[in-house]
């Protein structure tokens, strides 16, 4: 096989050279990759390619299965907030499903954008923290029970919010020391919800407790250490902030790209595992390449290249010239094209 047979051909596994990705997992073969391989002399006969892969189907699934998720969480919730019910049965035999479905989508940005909450912030939140714990749970390794489990913590996280008035919590503009005071409550009446509920079990309630946890004992609602906490916890905090900063609340617009992970990774939003942290920036970070960016002057290119020791500042496609970020500092990924 030719380099220029695989044009437009998904690649099945990443596209690794000296270590260093050239193509990710689940990435279309374009112009720029073809080059790139050539300079590299990858063999075309060793790159894998997915067998009828359909990505245009699969974001339709997932947008699909997300406003499913997203309805059942809002009857969920109401049906908490009126009459306290809530079955963990139902939750796992029809929701967790939804999720993990949701996270099988190759295409990590698409992803992204199909979970990122656009308006009805709570419940699309739900879900997408859900589903961005589902991925890191299975980036760290751990087994298909224990991110089933994962999965449904994540989607109850915020479930003691429905005994915070709406005046609070749908406020467009920033919370009163008083309000955000009883903002914080959500935690622990998440927790009295889950836990008076035998079926459920007591890592779930320890999620929503403690998910506003920081490593260095900053967080709340008790001020608790990395050691004291879950390991769930700490998955669906990192996934929390991660959903949070990246869509549009009551209160502010998406944050850009590039702030989101420099935040993260410099503890502004308080102190997060940092393991946990660098697994879930590394997966997200090396799925650049190949994709089309916009910068913060308001050009679009392509990212043809990253440095893993500046993965932040990457060389990108301009039309015909190509911009090291590593040298233009004054620019940055400001959002991913999808």
């Amino acid at each position: 096989m030719r380099h220029a047979e695989l044009l437009g051909k998904m690649v099945k596994h990443d596209i690794v050279h000296n270590g260093l990705v050239l193509v990710p997992a689940g990435v279309a073969l374009e112009k720029a990759h073809i080059d790139l391989l050539e300079n590299y002399r990858v063999d075309p006969d060793e790159v894998r390619l997915a067998e009828g892969t359909d990505r245009p189907s699969q974001d339709a699934d997932s947008a699909s299965m997300m406003s499913q998720a997203v309805q059942f969480t809002r009857e969920m919730f109401e049906r908490v907030r009126e009459a306290g019910h809530l079955d963990p049965e139902e939750i796992e035999h029809t929701l967790t499903p939804m999720v993990l479905q949701i996270s099988q989508n190759k295409d990590m940005f698409s992803l992204f954008h199909t979970v990122k909450a656009k308006d009805e912030y709570t419940h699309q939140h739900n879900i997408g923290v859900s589903v961005l714990s589902t991925l890191i749970g299975r980036w760290l390794g751990w087994g298909d029970d224990e991110v089933a489990l994962l999965s449904l913590a994540a989607s109850l996280h915020d479930v003691g919010k429905v005994r915070i008035p709406d005046e609070i919590l749908l406020k467009p503009g920033r919370l009163t020391a008083d309000e955000y005071a009883e903002m914080k409550l959500h935690t622990v009446y998440g927790y009295e919800i889950l836990k008076a509920n035998r079926k459920i079990d007591p890592r779930v309630a320890a999620v929503a407790l403690q998910h506003h946890e920081r490593d260095d004992g900053r967080g709340y609602p008790y001020g608790i250490r990395n050691n004291e906490m879950d390991p769930m916890s700490r998955v669906v905090a990192v996934a929390d902030i991660f959903h949070a900063m990246s869509s549009r609340r009551p209160y502010h617009e998406p944050m850009p790209f590039y702030r989101v992970v420099s935040e993260m990774r410099n503890g502004s939003f308080g102190e997060l595992d940092p393991y946990i942290v660098g697994v879930f920036l590394e997966q997200i970070i090396r799925h650049l390449l190949g994709r089309q960016v916009k910068l913060s002057d308001g050009r679009w290119g392509e990212v043809v290249y990253l440095d893993p020791q500046e993965d932040m500042h990457p060389l990108v496609k301009v039309g015909g010239s190509f911009i090291d970020l590593k040298r233009e500092r004054h620019l940055n990924i400001e959002e991913i094209i999808i």
